[in-house]
């Protein structure tokens, strides 16, 4: 933009005219307030990342078994069907992971915590279970009667075994990322997942070689489309029992006490789920009973869920009677129409600021959770995070306000 020329002095002897008197230029003129940059959420502290994380040696192992795994579905399968597996086998996780996301939008387990489950359900448990059914043909070698106890029994106990152990590791390993049930659901949800996508590689590859793609696609809608989530509801009820005993602040011994609990009712489930296929009419038995159980499990979460939203609106109105939130706030972040509610004020800002937002209710039930296991005991670093966590919501709350 040009600027105008200077006014000639009175004493020049010229005059110069003005559009209005508000258009005279002042001995001074404030420049406009320029809105502060918003600030990277990156940049601001993050609360200690011990107890949150799983060791690199863990990792390691795993790497070795999935080497081994890897052969073993080379030599004994193909490239080519173990290819066409992996692809479709894709499509049942993708779906389970989404749910999980749901589930889990607000307080987001660490990504290598989230990253062990998977891996642990697809690698360690598969191969356990796959060891544990070659000693057994060893031992008792095939055949009808033998398929039928593999079914029905083997399968049910070994795997929900094996995948129980994962969550049960998760939670020594990684014990401030275990804060109650729900996170239970979540983190056995996420080794079923991965158990399920490992075992569908099978499946499928072995229906391709065996029927070609006719026996390919019907395994396919039974497995990928009709019972994607299974393997994660039946893991889900072994930590929902470890996740209790993370909420009342129990031992491991108590935690693997009430995941043995769960762990009875996950065999129980998966044996009937695998017994319908076997010995009934598996349609019928799944639209009148598996059906029906999927939805009582949806209906368990989401009564969990709110249990869990009453518990951080408690936790967070502390805060607010000490001056660090208002009332409108608490409401704005531990509830769901209140969240709804604050990202689509945050839309309107200017620059969309809904990641902001998002962050900002994502921290302050991150609080609420740390506030509950100060007050329970079982957390040595709760104050530690405390502090940063308020010091993350007090810049959010100033960059969504900032003009």
């Amino acid at each position: 933009m040009t600027l105008p020329p200077p006014p000639s002095s009175p004493l020049s002897g010229t005059e110069t005219s003005f559009a209005s008197p508000l258009a005279q230029p002042t001995r001074y003129a404030p420049p406009a307030p320029v809105a502060p940059p918003t600030p990277h959420i990156s940049t601001l502290p993050k609360v200690a990342g011990r107890g949150r994380g799983v060791s690199i040696w863990l990792f390691g192992v795993l790497a070795f078994a999935m080497l081994a795994l890897v052969g073993y579905f080379l030599t004994f399968l193909g490239g080519v069907a173990s290819g066409v597996g992996l692809v479709l086998a894709l499509v049942p996780l993708a779906i389970v992971l989404f749910g999980v996301r749901l589930i889990d939008r607000w307080e987001p387990e660490p990504k290598a915590v989230v990253t062990f489950a998977l891996a642990w359900g697809a690698i360690a448990a598969v191969g356990i279970t796959l060891l544990v059914d070659l000693a057994l043909t060893e031992v008792f070698g095939r055949g009808e009667l033998r398929e039928i106890a593999s079914t029905v029994i083997q399968a049910p106990v070994v795997e929900e075994l094996a995948k129980g152990l994962g969550v049960l590791l998760i939670f020594l390993v990684a014990r401030r990322t275990f804060d109650g049930p729900v996170d239970g659901v979540v983190y056995g949800a996420l080794v079923g997942a991965g158990f399920a996508f490992t075992e569908n590689i099978q499946y499928f590859a072995i229906s391709l070689i065996e029927g070609g793609g006719a026996d390919l696609t019907a395994t396919f809608f039974m497995r990928g489309l009709l019972s994607p989530f299974a393997h994660a509801m039946f893991t889900a009820v072994t930590g929902y029992g470890i996740g209790l005993a993370a909420r009342r602040h129990g031992t491991v011994g108590a935690a693997a006490s009430a995941g043995f609990v769960g762990l009875l009712g996950a065999i129980v489930l998966h044996a009937f789920w695998n017994g319908s296929a076997l010995f009934g009419d598996f349609f019928a038995l799944y639209v009148t009973l598996q059906v029906p159980l999927f939805g009582a499990f949806i209906f368990a979460v989401i009564a969990l869920k709110r249990e869990e939203a009453r518990l951080t609106y408690d936790r967070l109105s502390d805060y607010a009677a000490a001056g660090w939130f208002t009332p409108e706030e608490v409401t704005m972040l531990a509830t769901r129409a209140g969240r709804k509610s604050g990202l689509a004020w945050a839309q309107t800002l200017r620059e969309d600021r809904r990641p902001l937002m998002r962050s900002f209710i994502a921290d302050a039930t991150a609080l609420a959770a740390v506030r509950q296991r100060a007050i329970t005991g079982r957390d040595a670093l709760a104050a530690h995070d405390e502090q940063i966590l308020l010091q993350r919501a007090s810049a959010t709350r100033a960059a969504l306000l900032a003009y």
